[in-house]
């Protein structure tokens, strides 16, 4: 899946104590991946629970609702819902994780899911690996995924002078923790876009709306250069601006259209983009995956345009390429008629109708 979009990992220190060892592991730990995490377009951010401050848990409404009435609880929601996933530096005390890492995990719900875990543990005897497992418990209730990579530290061994020995092997284990976190994110990204859905009945099982962002310029990019070849040969010519767009060209407009993608299994399998021109509204760049034609997929995006247009404008528009038989034919089943013809691009439009207010009763009596 071709995306433009870093993946954004936050390296959450999990001690408050005083002292703790926690933000030397940290910065150690950014310090190592964070060339990698440029060659492989992720973004750190590194969090630590003692700067966060979380009471513990005050929520009237149980976390699974998503009702959150606490400033912290709304800022803490805010920071995990816009990650794609967690690496965890945690000690172990007395067997198990700390307090305050329990507290935050608690705290939330849908915004733990389907997110990678990863976790660079230090301790004594166990290294904290001890902590790892008993959090693990805890991360896959809330359907976060566990990584098999991970880094212990013995203290002993590792740390000099309250900050970590640097060697080879550290280093490499570092790296391979990142490295599981990036690849087990991207797998993970259809689960957490279904999420969000708001189209759960979509006219092909699986799939699901939602309005993109240029973050989805790489996906778009793709999308066009599969769906404007056929329209290209129709009309004996290259130069359509659908298979010349960069990336950036295609960012910059997903910055100033309204347009929704139809996605399915991760991948976006059709689009459509519409903005308000005064009382006109354009429609534009609707596009169906070669493989996904044929069971209504454009019918039931254009009429979704229509009616994203249909509260402000008295009409909408639309162009198509002259030659592009079955893009007209679609069209002019759903009332659209042709205003003009040049340079081998047919223009076409339609009055939008509006229900009329149901007159009042008259009164009885």
């Amino acid at each position: 899946m071709f995306t433009t979009s870093p993946t954004r990992v936050m390296v959450l220190t999990c001690s408050t104590r005083p002292g703790s060892l926690g933000p030397a592991i940290a910065d150690w730990f950014t310090t190592t991946v964070s060339p990698l995490a440029a060659r492989l377009g992720a973004r750190l951010q590194p969090l630590s629970l003692a700067e966060l401050a979380l009471p513990f848990l005050d929520e009237e409404e149980h976390p699974s609702s998503g009702i959150y009435r606490r400033p912290h609880t709304k800022r803490w929601s805010e920071l995990v819902d816009a990650v794609d996933g967690f690496i965890v530096v945690t000690p172990e005390y007395n067997y198990g994780m700390p307090a305050p890492l329990k507290n935050a995990l608690d705290y939330l719900g849908k915004e733990w899911a389907w997110k990678p875990m990863g976790f660079i543990s230090y301790g004594n005897t166990s290294a904290g690996t001890r902590s790892v497992q008993h959090t693990k418990e805890v991360a896959t209730t809330l359907r976060l995924v566990p990584l098999g990579a991970t880094v212990a530290l013995r203290i002993h061994d590792a740390i000099v002078d309250g900050r970590v020995r640097r060697s080879p092997r550290h280093d490499a284990a570092a790296e391979g923790v990142l490295r599981e976190a990036v690849r087990v994110s991207r797998a993970l990204r259809p689960l957490r876009e279904a999420l969000g859905q708001d189209d759960a009945e979509g006219p092909v099982p699986g799939s699901h709306t939602r309005v993109m962002t240029p973050d989805d310029a790489g996906e778009v990019t793709v999308l066009q250069r599969c769906c404007w070849v056929d329209e290209a040969l129709d009309n004996d010519s290259l130069a359509l601006a659908p298979l010349r767009e960069s990336v950036d060209d295609v960012a910059r407009w997903l910055s100033q259209w309204r347009t929704t993608g139809l996605w399915r299994d991760g991948r976006l399998i059709a689009m459509v983009r519409v903005r308000h021109e005064g009382r006109t509204g354009r429609i534009g760049r609707l596009a169906v995956a070669p493989d996904m034609r044929g069971v209504g997929i454009g019918r039931r995006l254009l009429r979704r345009a229509e009616a994203d247009l249909a509260a402000e404008c008295d009409r909408v528009e639309l162009s198509t390429g002259a030659k592009s038989t079955r893009n007209i034919a679609l069209y002019r089943s759903e009332g659209f008629v042709i205003d003009t013809e040049e340079d081998g691009v047919v223009h076409l439009g339609k009055a939008l109708t509006r229900d009329l207010p149901t007159e009042p009763a008259p009164p009885v009596g």
